[in-house]
């Protein structure tokens, strides 16, 4: 390769002088296809070209994390898989590299792309947290069940000295879903924390703490902390870094056992499930003590208060009118009671899933799930088969694939793939009349 000088006096006799090929190179004393290249062939710049190699490039396991990562850009931020998540996908896909790789490949999909937080300037003062101090707070997941998205508010509480973390999945936030919630948290760790931060929960706070006053809870939460006996910790307004370990854990929670939605059968099975799994997390390294969390967390159980022998009961009791068509307003639903506009008055008790009506003699005239327990959104099927319908071979490991009813996949999961778009169409077309358990 020649100097740029050289180059440079190339194209001056040639420009400049009039001389030929032959000429130049005999001048120069170089061979006449280096002059030739150099004289008449434009000389720019050019960017490096690096041709990526591996198995995510030269296999098709590049091209699953792109199709998955593509299908993910459609949902909000909070839905999306995470790295960890990708990879234990893959592997059970059959992918036999490790996690770098997988993060180096999604790190170079997602060039050119700005982190704004990177801008932010967020200090605060690190707080010193004892064995037995917990935190609360309540995040936003979703799950399938029946076919159908679901929202859940999933009760999370966090011991910052282990690291330890526990969650309830509940249908909502009131008063009945979080005490129902702290009580089974309490039965999962085996005893209750000595305090227990919050911020301003609706379900447990009147009044947040003003610059003349004191924060004001309701009366059950009080009831219920003097029952179990922990110490109740209230966060500043606006200062919601003060309890940032379960908001951190809130975020972990959704990311690493709730992306993609899991598939439940009801509340009580994904309770379970996620009990099981936040245990078995326990089992890695603390971020900073390097012990085991369980370690940590056996060692902070000899801080917790007993449970009590009796178990608590969670409820809210009120006296509610039936309007004229025998209809009571419960969770801003009109519900249907029998009978009850032969009362003045009839008594409605709430459980966090269910409730019942009571006349004022005792008699039992309703009782059935909270309406909210009903609340559920259909999966979008018509776009998400549309785009099957542009990579059909995304079918196999697409998000959405444990959310079709198994006759449905194993129809549509054909190795033809010209037939496999056949019954994707057939699908879209049917999906114009009837639901997916109809098509069924």
């Amino acid at each position: 390769m020649l100097a740029m000088s050289e180059v440079n006096c190339i194209k001056l006799l040639r420009n400049q002088k009039s001389k030929s090929i032959n000429s130049i190179a005999n001048t120069l004393g170089i061979n006449w296809r280096t002059a030739k290249k150099y004289a008449d062939e434009d000389d720019i710049p050019q960017e490096t070209q690096v041709k990526k190699r591996g198995m995510m490039y030269e296999e098709d396991w590049g091209d699953i994390v792109s199709d998955w990562l593509i299908e993910d850009r459609k949902l909000h931020r909070k839905k999306r898989r995470t790295n960890k998540t990708i990879f234990e996908q893959l592997q059970e896909l059959g992918f036999s590299g490790s996690y770098r790789t997988v993060c180096n490949y999604i790190q170079d999909w997602n060039a050119g792309k700005v982190n704004d937080d990177s801008t932010k300037d967020q200090n605060y003062e690190r707080l010193q947290h004892p064995p037995g101090e917990a935190q609360v707070d309540f995040g936003k997941m979703e799950g399938v069940k029946d076919g159908k998205y679901i929202d859940i508010h999933g009760l999370s509480l966090s011991l910052p000295f282990s690291n330890s973390a526990f969650c309830v999945p509940l249908p909502g936030e009131n008063q009945e879903c979080f005490l129902y919630g702290l009580k089974t948290i309490f039965k999962q760790m085996g005893g209750v924390p000595k305090s227990i931060r919050i911020d301003n929960l609706k379900a447990a706070v009147v009044r947040p703490r003003g610059r003349h006053e004191e924060v004001q809870f309701t009366d059950e939460f009080i009831q219920f902390a003097n029952y179990y006996g922990f110490e109740i910790q209230d966060c500043n307004p606006y200062s919601g870094h003060e309890k940032g370990h379960v908001e951190n854990k809130v975020g972990y929670i959704r990311y690493n056992f709730a992306t993609p939605s899991p598939v439940m059968e009801s509340f009580d099975q994904l309770t379970d499930e996620l009990h099981e799994r936040l245990k078995k997390d326990r089992q890695r390294m603390h971020f900073s003590k390097q012990t085991i969390i369980d370690v940590l967390y056996e060692e902070e159980q000899n801080h917790f208060i007993e449970l009590p022998e009796n178990d608590y009961p969670v409820f809210k009791e009120k006296w509610v009118r039936a309007n004229k068509y025998g209809e009571v307003m419960i969770d801003q639903v009109k519900v249907h009671i029998p009978k009850s506009y032969n009362f003045g008055q009839i008594r409605l008790v709430l459980y966090w899933d269910s409730f019942k009506v009571v006349s004022p003699n005792g008699e039992l005239l309703h009782e059935d799930f909270r309406p909210y327990m009903h609340n559920e959104r259909n999966i979008p099927w018509e776009s998400i088969l549309y785009s099957w319908l542009n990579k059909p071979r995304v079918v196999t490991y697409s998000r959405y694939k444990p959310y079709l009813p198994t006759r449905i996949y194993e129809y549509i999961r054909i190795e033809n793939m010209e037939l496999r778009k056949e019954r994707i169409r057939w699908l879209i077309q049917y999906l114009t009349w009837y639901d997916m358990n109809q098509i069924i």
